[in-house]
């Protein structure tokens, strides 16, 4: 270390000049003008060609593993009543309302079966009687989360239900 020699110091963010070496003191002067005291032992030289001619290594980043359970889309229940059934015509309302309840807690039933993480209920926008069943069947469970009164509540057509 010699006077003049740009420093670092050790353990602290500051650098400067070296300005005086009496024995093992060092007296620098950082970038602001302000001087400082330290040992030799708490500074290191700042050498800009230390590294100019180290060749630069990229290494490849390795894959996060992620298990094939987890990267499963979630399982989709479309209740529209003309997917249910073969002749949407032959029911009335409560047989229809009925048929899709039973529809639903088939589905859940089968996800906790499997073991299955999520669910998505497409429900449509209507008049709200089927959104209305499923928030009330969904309020009735136990171990699962949902967005019961989000933002889009009355404007989402479903709902996404984990499993816990």
């Amino acid at each position: 270390m010699n006077v003049g020699d740009l420093v670092s110091v050790i353990d602290e963010n500051l650098r400067g000049k070296v300005l005086k070496i009496i024995a093992n003191q060092v007296k620098i002067e950082d970038e602001h003008g302000f001087t400082y005291q330290f040992s030799k032992d708490k500074l290191t030289i700042i050498d800009s060609d230390l590294y100019k001619n180290s060749p630069i290594i990229k290494k490849k980043e390795t894959p996060k593993i992620t298990s094939k359970k987890h990267n499963k889309a979630p399982l989709k229940l479309d209740l529209h009543f003309e997917l249910l059934v073969k002749n949407p015509s032959d029911y009335d309302a409560f047989e229809r309302l009925m048929i899709q309840r039973e529809k639903l807690q088939e589905t859940i039933d089968f996800c906790r079966k499997n073991k299955i993480k999520t669910l998505q209920i497409i429900h449509g926008i209507g008049d709200g009687v089927l959104q209305k069943m499923v928030y009330d069947i969904l309020e009735g469970l136990t171990n699962i989360e949902y967005d019961s009164d989000g933002f889009f509540y009355h404007q989402s057509g479903n709902v996404e239900v984990k499993f816990l």
